[in-house]
């Protein structure tokens, strides 16, 4: 069976959150199929959704990593298990903000329940999994850019292989490239046209997900949904979490 580039710890978003944020971006993650846009969804939209269609809708929980060599894809399976073994099942409030230049969903600030949940989901997904990661390589660690972020995401970069995990981490699920002017203007206003009627809804969260890049460029997938309740669901990338071990 094959082995994949990267593997990822996400949330996949739910309900109606999951479907409309999906349609937004043009593609579904458990499929890997292109969807049709929502009814009266600009056409520039294709393009200010370019990045965040290649890893699908999610929000990042463990960000993507190579497996360390010597690990096999069923260890990450087993310690993906591990993680939501003991996990009641919760839910956030949402609401669209800028963040770095994008925009996304994040928890809304009067979710203070939500926010402590998947903060804590986070931190444990990033530690217990980190045995798993190989280490960076030199040309990784410059792609992220290390001389322009903070002291402690530097710090975060090279401890975690990531700079925006701990304190430095924030929840969101990501709608749009970096915009800028008039382009962040109309796209946040298209955004708001569909999700607003949301607002109020809160998201279900029953579990995470693994989600993997096959090989280097390709477009992410979801592989396998571990529920808070032992159950799981398989998607198309689930082969992918039954390889030979990484060399």
């Amino acid at each position: 069976m094959p082995l994949a580039y990267r593997y990822a710890l996400y949330l996949a978003p739910t309900g109606p959150w999951g479907a409309t944020g999906s349609r937004w971006l043009g593609r579904c993650a458990d499929t890997g199929a292109r969807l049709a846009p929502l009814p009266g969804q600009p056409a520039e939209s294709q393009e200010w959704t370019q990045a965040p269609r290649h890893y699908g809708l999610h929000a990042t929980l463990k960000p993507p990593f190579r497996l360390r060599a010597g690990v096999t894809p069923q260890a990450l399976d087993a310690a993906a298990r591990e993680l939501v073994d003991g996990v009641t099942p919760f839910s956030i409030e949402l609401e669209c903000e800028q963040l770095r230049g994008f925009l996304a969903w994040r928890i809304a600030q009067a979710d203070v329940d939500g926010q402590a949940r998947i903060q804590a989901l986070a931190d444990a997904a990033v530690r217990n999994l980190d045995a798993l990661r190989a280490p960076l390589t030199p040309e990784e660690m410059a792609r992220r850019q290390p001389q322009s972020l903070s002291p402690a995401q530097q710090a975060m970069l090279e401890r975690w292989g990531y700079p925006y995990v701990f304190d430095t981490y924030t929840f969101h699920i990501t709608l749009t490239n970096k915009l800028a002017g008039s382009e962040l203007e109309q796209a946040e206003a298209s955004i708001a046209t569909f999700a607003d009627p949301l607002r109020g809804q809160a998201m279900p969260v029953p579990g995470v997900s693994i989600y993997v890049q096959p090989e280097p460029g390709a477009d992410f997938v979801a592989a396998r949904h571990y529920h808070f309740d032992g159950s799981h669901a398989d998607a198309a990338g689930a082969a992918y979490l039954h390889g030979s071990a990484a060399s």
